[in-house]
């Protein structure tokens, strides 16, 4: 599962408007327009995308951070200073531990509840797979987060908030 492909499922997932949509990626540090915007959410194979519709690391975390602004809103300043948003993708193998972490923390999901949203896409994980899933890399106890659990995550996302 590619960096595009991710952003698409996010934003049908949550039901992410383009205006939200750019006012994350505002929230997180990056402009982009709605023209670059559609060009990230086209859905194609990596290989067929021009190089400037790719979706890289650095962008899909600036939208993560947004995210996370835009659903808890502005972290608090200390001593005048507001805190640099964290970037934990150092490389492919590390994207989806993050974006479940990330997204956990803006949508204040608790452990179960994450549980219960892997649940509705079928997948039946324990305390401590998601416990491994969501450390820290380098922990002895770090699991990589594979592209079935990051799609069935967001899966369970689409079911649980675009239910009528």
């Amino acid at each position: 599962m590619n960096n595009n492909d991710i952003l698409i499922r996010l934003r049908y997932a949550l039901d992410l408007k383009d205006t939200e949509m750019l006012k994350i990626f505002e929230l997180g540090g990056k402009k982009v327009t709605r023209e670059e915007l559609r060009v990230l959410l086209t859905k194609q194979d990596k290989e067929e995308l021009p190089k400037d519709a790719v979706c890289d690391n650095h962008t899909l975390e600036t939208f993560l951070n947004g995210f996370i602004t835009y659903k808890r809103g502005k972290p608090p300043v200390k001593n005048g200073v507001a805190p640099k948003p964290t970037f934990l993708i150092t490389n492919l193998s590390n994207v989806n531990n993050v974006l479940l972490k990330k997204v956990k923390i803006a949508l204040a999901l608790t452990s179960d509840e994450m549980l219960d949203v892997l649940r509705l896409a079928g997948v039946y994980a324990s305390d401590s797979e998601l416990s491994a899933i969501l450390r820290k890399e380098g922990h002895r106890n770090y699991q990589k987060c594979g592209d079935r659990y990051a799609r069935n995550f967001l899966k369970g996302l689409a079911i649980k908030y675009r239910e009528v």
